[in-house]
């Protein structure tokens, strides 16, 4: 064995260091090696960060349609050949633009529009699944996609009540049976959550579901749209982001999908709030441990709640 009686602090520091990385024969993750450099007699690699310089990245504000965004969102966060249940498959638009065989897809609703079923020969359909109860096994799938009803105009007792005239028909057509509904829980209808609590409660029940069905590390990919309620500024995509971390879900990315055309009112006395032409993907992935966003600034500190 050979001591060398010349060897730097600095040099000292940087052969324990290569020792620790398991020497300098290895490369760091993720890097690579050029030319090698020598100081005070020891030789090591130097380390250059990988990777390539390009733009062509997913971003998270996107003008469109759903179609195209979806698809993103699958290649950037669910891996090819996983098991995958959408549970408002509705009309099946958010995947026309995935290929048939990119992963194993069942495709169910509470009521399938007729001509989607069997209209992707590799799907799995399912008529008559609510998403609030879903016959599935504990942690049997990759990811869950859910899109249900997020106008709380749909939740109506009366069908001539409901959302869904002007520019807002296309949303009764495709998230809504057109049927009047008492709302769902315990005791008496009119006790039952109403309004925009209708809204919350169905995505809490089906977060629920989710997170059962789900295996550790899936992805749930949720589409929601603030709004307004009896004249109150509701922000659905905080109250889910915050709601889900109570089941272990934690808001991995966030998307906004913004409508390329304008919105149109149909009677407009005083306008009070901006008008919304944006909606949301919610990425979630079920973790072990929890994560809170809820925050108390009250006590003059800054107390997260967990």
């Amino acid at each position: 064995m050979v001591t060398r009686q010349n060897d730097s602090p600095r040099t000292s520091a940087a052969a324990k260091r290569s020792s620790r990385s398991g020497g300098a024969g290895k490369r760091a993750r993720g890097s690579k090696s050029t030319k090698s450099q020598s100081q005070g007699g020891v030789t090591s690699p130097r380390r250059v960060q990988g990777g390539v310089a390009t733009s062509d990245v997913v971003t998270s504000a996107h003008v469109g349609d759903n179609a195209k965004l979806f698809a993103r969102i699958l290649a950037l966060h669910v891996p090819p050949g996983s098991r995958v249940a959408d549970v408002t498959f509705g009309k099946g638009v958010f995947w026309k633009l995935v290929d048939d065989d990119a992963y194993e897809v069942h495709a169910s609703d509470i009521e399938l529009k007729p001509a989607v079923v069997g209209a992707r020969p590799s799907f799995l359909y399912a008529d008559g699944i609510d998403c609030r109860a879903l016959p599935y096994e504990d942690e049997s799938f990759d990811c869950l996609v859910l899109d249900p009803p997020y106008m709380e105009g749909l939740f109506r007792r009366k069908t001539d009540h409901m959302a869904g005239s002007g520019t807002h028909a296309a949303f009764r057509v495709a998230y809504s049976n057109g049927r009047a509904t008492e709302g769902e829980g315990e005791g008496e209808p009119s006790k039952r959550p109403r309004w925009h609590d209708a809204v919350v409660d169905l995505y809490a029940r089906a977060g629920r579901e989710a997170a059962r069905v789900l295996r550790r590390g899936g992805a749930l990919i949720v589409k929601c749209q603030d709004e307004v309620s009896a004249n109150k500024q509701r922000l659905t995509h905080v109250e889910i982001i915050t709601g889900y971390e109570s089941l272990g879900l934690y808001c991995k990315d966030l998307f906004v999908l913004v409508r390329p055309n304008s919105p149109g009112v149909s009677r407009l006395k005083r306008q009070v709030h901006a008008r919304k032409n944006h909606s949301y993907f919610l990425v979630f992935a079920k973790r072990a441990t929890r994560i809170s966003s809820v925050l108390d600034f009250s006590a003059g500190g800054l107390d997260r709640r967990v």
